[in-house]
């Protein structure tokens, strides 16, 4: 969390880092044929589609504070992923507890447009607002 009114909270984490990339995960579709007991195809051809309800997210590690100030990897705690269905409201959020971990699959999604960001904490638990929200249709 954001510690306000401590000097420290002027030094909150660049945000620049999150150009997360984000994949499409096996969007499309895989068919296959279905097979009679006795070993040969059957003359309906049954299709079986297959669809990745994830979103796989990936970013770097800022260098800077939003002040200008240097950052090294040695002070960075982790990372909070913030997801949902409408871009004003992140209310699902993921923490991650490495700062070496810079991608994450967030799987079992529903179908519709989904919003992402993420915020980096760094050490001293200062957290730095949220980066530029990405989206992706499922």
């Amino acid at each position: 969390m954001l510690k306000c009114g401590s000097k420290k909270s002027v030094t909150v984490l660049a945000v620049v880092f999150m150009t997360a990339l984000l994949t499409a995960c096996n969007e499309g579709t895989s068919g296959g044929t279905l097979e009679s007991a006795a070993g040969g195809s059957t003359n309906n051809s049954t299709s079986i589609s297959l669809i990745a309800k994830e979103a796989s997210l990936s970013w770097n590690a800022p260098a800077t504070r939003v002040n200008g100030e240097g950052l090294a990897m040695g002070e960075l705690q982790g990372y909070v992923i913030l997801y949902g269905k409408e871009s004003d409201n992140l209310s699902q959020r993921v923490e991650i507890a490495s700062a070496s971990t810079m991608d994450y699959i967030i799987s079992n999604l529903d179908q519709g447009e989904w919003f992402f960001a993420i915020q980096v904490i760094d050490v001293n638990g200062l957290v730095s607002p949220p980066s530029e929200i990405v989206s992706k249709t499922i």
